[in-house]
């Protein structure tokens, strides 16, 4: 099991930044390429980005692409996602999630073995 816990949310406004941070313990870490999603009520759950277990190569999704940053500290078991130049469209509870090394990089939520509960980011205009 691996147990994760997000946690950086809150509310922004429109051009600002945050730092998402998810800290995870249980098995090794390192084990474990890492994702960030998000999902607003009623909408399936959307890929924002993700990290190989090394942390040399990432992923992300074209509607963040150049305004997202996902990096990992396999030394204190922690992955983050800076978000910068927030729209009102990046509104969603943002979910950090963990997927066995063996299968790479994914965009595929169900890839993805285990789910934090989430930490909710909101952009006003």
């Amino acid at each position: 099991q691996v147990q994760l816990v997000e946690s950086g949310g809150g509310l922004v406004q429109a051009g600002g930044s945050l730092k998402l941070s998810c800290a995870a313990s249980g098995r090794t870490f390192s084990n474990y390429a890492m994702g960030w999603f998000r999902q607003a009520p009623g909408k399936e759950r959307e890929f924002v980005a993700a990290i190989s277990s090394s942390g040399r190569n990432t992923y992300y999704a074209d509607s963040v692409k150049g305004r997202a940053t996902i990096s990992r500290d396999n030394t204190k078991n922690t992955v983050y996602l800076q978000m910068n130049g927030l729209k009102p469209e990046d509104t969603d509870v943002y979910y950090c999630a963990a997927a066995p090394s063996s299968y790479g990089l994914t965009y595929r939520a169900s890839t993805y073995a285990y789910w934090g509960q989430g930490t909710r980011v909101c952009v006003s205009s």
